[in-house]
């Protein structure tokens, strides 16, 4: 039976995350109460069968070592396969590639053992609940060498714009891959690919001096390759920057958003904590909100979203904010569109406002 390999590469994502990434890269973002932006690209993989999984990852990846252990709340602590956490390794004095292509050249052992003939590839910046299974069996039923995950954007943000755009014909085979913003066809950055072409491209892109492998190894020589289209069709989002982040986390206290994304048969795997259950006090209220376990809870909390061990004191209010792990906030403090990094501690009778378009940010680790 055909299989696939996968890799996240994190080399070449585009983002401005500011205070979110002083101490993290972005893919250990935390996001909607107990996950970490990752952990979508890596569930989406496991939920496809796929046995072995490489990160491709430069800088900032002690949070997400941290969060990945050995891979085992995604059932990849395995003997053979398994996780693979892949940083940059640059020691041979000949190595002349460079971009993600270094990564793919110093790395070349982990693609020649898998015993996968097909390379699952993705970012983290893609937020959806999927397989990719139906998309694998027509890469391969179709003789494709690629095939390009996209997705139909309903309404076209500053997210959408650093993706490329995909041109297809009536039959999904791929014309152009542009930069036209007025095209809702966005390419999620996941695609699949044939392994011994993949090695193959990056020999060659390498040979030529190229440092970005999807865009000098495909989107270049799409008139010589055989470039398919496969559409996602469901809940997705894109995360690029603190506006996109703030967005999505509010609109998955729709319900509606919440229960396409989480409440699926192929469920968002993450790392397993043993908090309590959340300890609602007296006087306290809760509207419209997402509280991840071991949260205390005294004052009031209206549309937003807490991770796990927010502690909320008596008299204050928090309105649609984020509020990060352990972060404590004492008595009669007014929040709203803020977002908290984690263990901050907000000192009583604090009054901070941000605005919906540019939330007010605290860094990890403050006292304000």
């Amino acid at each position: 039976m055909e299989t696939m390999m996968g890799l996240i590469n994190l080399e070449h994502e585009h983002h401005v995350f500011n205070e979110l990434t002083y101490f993290r890269n972005h893919a250990s973002i935390p996001l909607a109460g107990r996950y970490r932006m990752i952990d979508f690209a890596l569930s989406n993989m496991v939920n496809s069968d796929i046995q072995e999984v490489a990160i491709f990852t430069r800088s900032k990846y002690r949070s997400l070592l941290d969060h990945l252990g050995t891979g085992e709340n995604w059932d990849l602590d395995r003997r053979n396969g398994g996780l693979y956490i892949l940083p940059p390794d640059w020691n041979d004095p000949t190595d002349v590639s460079k971009g993600d292509l270094r990564f793919f050249h110093n790395n070349r052992d982990y693609f020649n053992r898998g015993k996968s003939e097909y390379v699952l590839i993705s970012g983290s910046q893609f937020i959806a609940n999927t397989h990719y299974q139906d998309a694998f069996r027509s890469h391969v039923d179709r003789g494709a060498d690629v095939t390009l995950i996209s997705t139909m954007a309903e309404k076209l943000e500053d997210e959408h714009t650093p993706y490329f755009r995909i041109q297809a014909d009536d039959l999904g085979w791929v014309q152009n891959i542009t930069n036209e913003r007025n095209n809702p066809m966005v390419f999620t950055g996941t695609y699949i690919i044939n392994k011994s072409l993949l090695m193959e491209l990056v020999d060659d892109c390498i040979a030529y001096n190229h440092d970005y492998f999807f865009v000098h190894g495909i989107k270049d020589r799409l008139s010589e390759l055989r470039v398919q289209m496969y559409r996602h069709k469901g809940y997705s989002a894109f995360i690029n920057s603190i506006e996109s982040f703030y967005r999505h986390n509010m609109n998955l206290l729709t319900e509606e958003n919440y229960l396409e994304l989480f409440y699926k048969p192929t469920f968002v795997r993450t790392k397993v904590s043993n908090n309590p259950p959340v300890n609602y006090r007296q006087p306290s209220t809760v509207k419209q909100s997402i509280l991840a376990n071991g949260c205390y809870i005294e004052g009031e909390v209206e549309g937003s979203v807490l991770f796990r061990e927010v502690m909320v004191n008596e008299g204050t209010k928090i309105k649609n904010s984020i509020i990060m792990q352990r972060c404590k906030i004492e008595e009669d403090v007014y929040l709203e569109n803020v977002i908290l990094d984690k263990d901050v501690h907000v000192t009583k009778g604090q009054r901070i406002i941000g605005s919906k378009d540019k939330p007010y940010v605290v860094a990890k680790r403050r006292e304000i």
